[in-house]
């Protein structure tokens, strides 16, 4: 029976589409292993895969908050993820991957699990990328807005030169913060490369899951080669019973709910955006649901509830405006939902996911930086008085609802392996 390896690295945002991957694979007659930081063992095995652990665990970055201020830095925060997480931990990540995938068939790398590809070309195994969102394809055709830095989508506008020059600028920046990954490949005795990995050196010559909803993106041609769009794989996990069963006697005591949810890492810098949620919502007479991860919120009003941790499967669809970061795992349950969307994105991916999102019609998009309770109250305004948004959203929902992106991906990756035979 063969046995799949998915390696991943970040927050559950980047862990469950995985999951849902290897669930699909196991549904299919195969083993499948996801190789992670250790934080995600219980959730890994809870949902019936197999788990190895890769260095550095999260408890050894240091304070959570303090790490997520510093990586959601709209400028700053991808040189300090790769400079300041990645690439110090390069030789033991690998050594774990290596590990991880002795006994493997197939191995699947995440744009950040930059040794994969390395474990790979050693042990002679084949291997599929895998990128989350369409910005990690960064297509100039399609050029993705940054956080902070949008001078790809300006200088797309100037023209083929224009552009050709500030992507030549920015590969020189990426390439000197991918220094240490550079020479480690040296001292392996791998060949050297002119390839910046987090750009076009990450992607595998077999092929790469684009595991997104094809609705947030056309296909490109200078997207990599054998680029295969698997449609969003969703996973959000069973959720506390207590939770679920409060969550479910406030649902019935009133209408639906405006919820407020930042995923798993915004929520670490997100203290006052609970306050201005809370604010607005009264101001609009609305009730509100909050997700609003571990941090102690104040005393909160009538009509508005807290909680931890929700599966959003079980929540969004019964909220009447759905409020999120636009992390991309966030989104696709969003998308599922049908409901209109106030996208508020805060860094990485988040400001292109939005720009898609509301492309699409179903979706107003308020700068995390510039959230306070009366613009809140403006931008939900619109969204609940215009029904446009509404149907849009309908709309997206019975597209993207169509595709089992999970089922898709492990589809594919099994055609791979048999393929390589």
């Amino acid at each position: 029976m063969p046995r799949i390896l998915l390696a991943t690295l970040g927050s559950l945002g980047d862990l469950h589409p995985y999951i849902a991957v290897g669930r699909a694979l196991v549904d299919r007659g195969h083993r499948a292993r996801i190789a992670t930081t250790l934080e995600y063992r219980e959730a890994v095995e809870g949902a019936g895969l197999e788990f190895a652990p890769v260095r550095p665990p999260m408890e050894a970055l240091g304070d959570r908050r303090e790490i997520a201020e510093r990586l959601f830095d709209p400028l700053r925060g991808v040189e300090r993820l790769l400079r300041e997480i990645v690439m110090p931990h390069l030789h033991e990540a690998h050594r774990d991957l290596a590990n991880a995938a002795a006994d493997a068939d197939l191995l699947v790398s995440h744009p950040l699990t930059y040794t994969l590809p390395i474990v790979a070309w050693q042990q002679r195994k084949p291997w599929l990328s895998s990128v989350l969102a369409p910005m990690s394809l960064l297509s100039a055709h399609d050029p993705p807005a940054v956080a902070g830095f949008d001078a790809l989508r300006l200088a797309h506008r100037l023209g083929p030169r224009v552009y050709a020059a500030v992507f030549r600028f920015v590969r020189r920046i990426v390439r000197r913060w991918e220094a240490p990954l550079h020479a480690f490949r040296r001292e392996l005795g791998l060949p050297a490369t002119n390839q910046v990995m987090t750009f076009e050196g990450q992607f595998s010559p077999l092929g790469t899951l684009a595991l997104f909803d094809g609705a947030l993106a056309e296909p490109q041609p200078d997207w990599p080669a054998r680029t295969i769009v698997c449609g969003a794989a969703v996973f959000d996990g069973a959720g506390d019973p207590a939770q679920i069963a409060e969550l479910e006697r406030f649902l019935a005591a009133g209408e639906p709910p405006l919820v407020f949810a930042l995923g798993s890492s915004a929520v670490w810098i997100a203290d006052g955006y609970w306050q201005h949620a809370v604010a607005a919502a009264q101001r609009l007479g609305r009730r509100a649901i909050l997700l609003s991860g571990e941090g102690v919120l104040p005393r909160l009003p009538d009509g508005v509830r807290a909680f931890a941790y929700l599966p959003y499967s079980r929540v969004f669809p019964h909220a009447t405006v759905v409020i999120h970061q636009a992390g991309v795992g966030t989104l696709a349950q969003a998308l599922r939902a049908g409901r209109p969307q106030l996208i508020t994105p805060v860094a990485f991916d988040q400001p292109d996911n939005a720009r898609r999102a509301a492309r699409l019609g179903l979706a107003r998009v308020l700068p995390f930086a510039r959230v306070d309770a009366r613009r809140f109250e403006r931008e939900l305004t619109q969204l609940l008085d215009e029904p446009r948004y509404g149907e849009a959203a309908m709309a997206v929902a019975r597209t993207v609802s169509a595709r089992d992106g999970a089922g898709y991906a492990a589809d594919h990756v099994l055609a791979t392996l048999a393929a390589q035979a």
